[in-house]
């Protein structure tokens, strides 16, 4: 077993230097710590539940259930065009090199250049919004116990420095342990899934709701038409999602990537959305007063949620820390994918200071500490503006949405424009369901970034204004200006060797079409 592993790291380390790239980390990671780690498949309590109050304001258990259902078939299509694609390149830049290798020769560099800001922006706000979102877990945990307790803002931003302060001495001091974290966190997951299940459904206080209201209750208090408000109730959907490109992140860490990685990739979306329903059906059969649960103070109703439907204090922060314990885990699984997809575009050279940035400490094994560094920096100084406005703040969480989405969107189209001669030869191959898979994975993007534009309640004031594309449009036009001081100058893409013809996959042998 162990000669074998060796084999394939060996044969991963060759395949990584075709792609341009040497060797730095240890692989020490295989299907099981990838699935359960950077993806959704753990993390999707915590997704669902942090902000469950869009869900409510959006229409409510339709929107909960079958909007769920809903999202999972179109993500499905993105994580397969996105298997395929990394099964050919897995590599820890991910999206902004596929783009180079796929795109004509005349953009290749524009557009790998745009699309590793998206993923930059988009991983470190990404981190963001968990890390802050649970500590504001910790806010709605204390409001059980002390109901008129309303958090200050910076009381918040400590609690959220606090929680950055955990992931970041994780990341740093247990990187070897945290193959075995992400397993404990997909035990925590799949055990803490099943106590809320049975806790909700054996004593359900707050009543039991017929089947009529928990599978088609809609009762839509955004101020949009019915339509559409079910659109805007699929928000927090959509939010749990966003984060399944950043598996190729840890590709330089897996064993064997260009098969561990797609198949991650690709059963990461089915085995949450079975988790999601399993989480959601005891919801919904004994949900409390949604009116009720909006009016808390804290704008998060997951702790009084869970408190009435147990009918005690007691009960309710048992079930509130099980989500909480998932929203921890997903905060040191981020923060240590952010920090790679970080120390991976640091080592092209299109980030200030790059050489620092792309150093992998010779004290600390297997770390980019520098690049760690600087994404938990850029998550505190982005926290701040939290103590000025919570509404330019909650931009941050659209915005992780539409970069990510944009930047897996982008390897996506362009294959697609060429006809996706260059994915042929795929280990990973969607066959002739390609095209149509594809089509639907863009065409759902282009539609997600829409609805992370769109304000969730009108009219619209102050409070409620979404201001993502304002800071989506901001960030586009601070990566464009440093292109034109700089990146035009200092960068030059992904290194490509020229004696590695670009249709070449890494494996000589692919695997049969997995569609076809």
């Amino acid at each position: 077993m162990v000669t074998e592993e060796l084999d394939v790291d060996l044969a991963a380390r060759e395949d990584l230097q075709k792609l341009g790239y040497t060797q730095e980390m240890s692989r020490s990671r295989g299907l099981l710590h990838i699935l359960f780690s950077k993806s959704l498949s753990a993390c999707v309590a915590y997704g669902l539940a942090a902000p469950i109050a869009t869900s409510l304001v959006g229409g409510g258990p339709a929107v909960m259930v079958w909007g769920w259902i809903l999202v999972s078939a179109f993500t499905q299509a993105l994580a397969l065009s996105l298997a395929e694609i990394c099964s050919k390149y897995p590599t820890s830049a991910g999206a902004y090199y596929w783009c180079f290798r796929l795109a004509s020769p005349r953009y290749k560099v524009l557009l790998s250049w745009i699309n590793g800001w998206l993923t930059m922006v988009g991983v470190w706000t990404i981190a963001l919004s968990v890390t802050f979102g649970t500590a504001q877990l910790v806010v709605a945990g204390v409001g059980i116990y002390r109901p008129n307790w309303v958090a200050t803002p910076w009381q918040t931003y400590v609690i959220f420095l606090g929680v950055t302060a955990v992931a970041l001495l994780f990341c740093l001091f247990f990187n070897k342990y945290l193959p075995t974290i992400d397993i404990l966190c997909a035990c925590w997951t799949a055990l803490g899934i099943i106590v809320i299940l049975v806790c909700l459904s054996v004593k359900a206080a707050a009543g039991r709701r017929p089947v009529s209201f928990a599978l088609g209750g809609f009762d839509a208090a955004s101020g949009w038409a019915p339509g559409w408000s079910f659109f805007i109730g699929l928000l927090p959907v959509t939010y749990t999602y966003s984060a399944i490109g950043m598996i190729a992140s840890m590709a330089e860490e897996v064993h064997d990537p260009s098969k561990i990685l797609p198949r991650a990739m690709a059963w990461s979306v089915p085995i949450g959305a079975i988790w999601g329903v399993v989480f959601l059906l005891p919801i919904v059969f004994t949900l409390p007063d949604a009116a009720t649960l909006l009016s808390v103070p804290s704008g998060q109703p997951i702790g009084v949620m869970f408190t009435l439907a147990m009918g005690s204090n007691g009960g309710g922060f048992g079930l509130w820390f099980i989500v909480f314990g998932i929203g921890l885990f997903c905060a040191i699984s981020i923060s240590c994918a952010a920090s790679r997809a970080t120390w991976a575009f640091a080592r092209d050279k299109a980030i200030p200071f790059h050489a620092h940035f792309s150093e992998i400490s010779s004290h600390i094994s297997d770390v980019p500490v520098n690049a760690l560094f600087l994404s938990t920096v850029i998550q505190v100084l982005l926290g701040l503006i939290y103590l000025g406005s919570s509404t330019a703040f909650n931009a941050f969480v659209g915005v992780a949405v539409m970069c990510l989405g944009a930047s897996y969107a982008m390897p996506v189209a362009i294959s697609l424009a060429n006809g996706r001669k260059d994915v042929r030869d795929a280990p990973f191959s969607l066959g002739r369901a390609g095209n149509v898979v594809n089509g639907i994975a863009v065409l759902w993007i282009v539609f997600a970034i829409v609805l992370f534009s769109m304000p969730a309640v009108i009219p619209v004031t102050g409070v409620t204004m979404n201001y993502a594309s304002v800071v989506f449009v901001g960030f586009a036009a601070i990566s464009a200006v440093w292109y034109m001081i700089n990146g035009r100058y200092h960068y030059s893409g992904p290194p490509v060797p020229r004696d590695t013809p670009s249709a070449q996959s890494p494996r000589s042998t692919p695997a049969p079409s997995k569609l076809d």
